[in-house]
């Protein structure tokens, strides 16, 4: 369940139909417009990274040259207030405030920092720059490379009521197929419509039990409803390089990784790549399937608060003793993903991994680990629309209850 206000909301859906009033939704206004450490309210203590013009890169992650914003010590919590870039991005015509009250959003439900990116000189390309507004970068105070930087998800907030899920040429499984309308000549910002994209605005609402579900409206008037599992689906560290970091495909030092396994409560541990660590993160989503076929989740701009915990090379416990790309876990699982743009690749690469972390985490041979994994393991598809696809291994933690002995 997400917070209660006093404020209500007409939402329209994709065609124009009053569909819900998203009542006593909170939306979770920028709390300062500079980073700081706050020092009263819900978030007391923590350190806060709002998404301003001085906190964000558009397109791009950040490097080994960039410039934190903020350094936290090991042990600190950090929350951000992140901007999803979907009803920004120049197919929706680059004005979030035009295009959010077109459908039917009130002025008050729209972010002031959508408005102040999308009115801005900001530089961005759609068509050769990546889509995602990256937050950050922050510094981990001592940080240096061979280090694990490990991220704990301590909150996932949706700060609207109401997201998109787009669908964009040449991008998604089935390009070539989807979109059905066909991209016009001369598309620009001033000229949406000629994209031909398709991107479908989609309010969040109560159920009976008094929690929170995408809504998307049918031709025939029926509504899909479907459970919000909110989570970012953008996370990492900087890559040791002066070469600009496209925004799209992960790699292994995290970025746009788009598993949805990594909400509330998950675990995720970064090999860090430069001094500092400089952790970024954005792309929020309300909700995802597994492949993210048709290009995008439930975007929306959320709120999100980690907890982050330097691991020294050669003195902290590291999980599976090692650590070059992400490794993840949550309550049920430990996750270890594979990433490649040949999605038979990425699954070889998701076993190798998971093979290795059972050999070295629990000293199973591995010949056993593989048997195992075979018989008790669900490899999942992460994202197929990234470039870079990815699968993700769901090793159940309770099946080695005898090892913690």
């Amino acid at each position: 369940m997400f917070k209660k206000t006093i404020l209500s909301l007409f939402i329209l859906s994709a065609f124009g139909i009053s569909v819900s009033q998203a009542e006593d939704f909170t939306v979770l206004k920028q709390i300062a417009d500079k980073p700081t450490q706050l020092s009263s309210g819900e978030y007391k203590g923590n350190y806060y990274v709002p998404s301003t013009l001085d906190t964000i890169t558009w397109g791009y992650l950040p490097n080994r040259d960039a410039s934190p914003v903020m350094s936290v010590a090991s042990g600190s919590v950090v929350t951000f207030d992140t901007v999803s870039h979907e009803g920004l991005l120049e197919d929706q015509g680059r004005d979030a405030e035009k295009y959010f009250k077109s459908k039917g959003v009130k002025n008050d439900f729209i972010l002031d920092e959508a408005k102040t990116i999308t009115k801005s000189k900001l530089k961005h390309d759609f068509d050769k720059d990546g889509p995602h507004i990256v937050t950050g970068p922050i510094e981990i105070k001592g940080a240096q490379p061979g280090d694990i930087l490990k991220v704990e998800v301590i909150n996932v907030e949706p700060r609207v009521p109401y997201g998109v899920i787009s669908n964009r040429h040449g991008k998604g499984a089935l390009a070539g197929e989807f979109p059905k309308k066909a991209k016009q000549d001369n598309a620009s910002e001033a000229h949406p419509e000629r994209y031909g994209n398709v991107s479908v605005f989609t309010p969040i609402e109560k159920n009976a039990k008094g929690e929170y579900e995408g809504i998307l409206k049918t031709d025939s008037g029926k509504s899909i409803r479907f459970p919000l599992s909110p989570f970012m689906g953008l996370m990492g560290v900087a890559a040791n390089t002066s070469e600009r970091v496209h925004s799209v495909p992960p790699a292994m030092y995290g970025g746009n990784i788009d598993i949805n396994e990594l909400g509330t409560g998950a675990t995720v541990y970064y090999p860090v790549q430069v001094a500092g660590a400089l952790f970024y993160t954005g792309d929020s989503h309300f909700a995802q399937g597994d492949g993210e076929v048709a290009l995008t989740a439930l975007e929306a701009s959320a709120r999100a608060t980690f907890k982050f915990t330097l691991l020294k090379a050669g003195k902290d416990k590291i999980p599976g003793k090692e650590i070059v790309q992400p490794l993840a876990e949550n309550a049920e699982f430990w996750i270890t993903p594979g990433l490649d743009e040949d999605l038979d690749e990425a699954m070889k690469k998701s076993t190798r991994e998971a093979i290795r972390f059972l050999n070295q985490e629990y000293g199973i041979d591995e010949a056993i680990a593989y048997a195992y994994l075979s018989a008790a393991t669900d490899f999942e598809v992460s994202q197929v629309v990234d470039k870079t696809k990815g699968i993700h291994a769901k090793i159940r933690k309770a099946d080695f209850k005898e090892f913690e002995k």
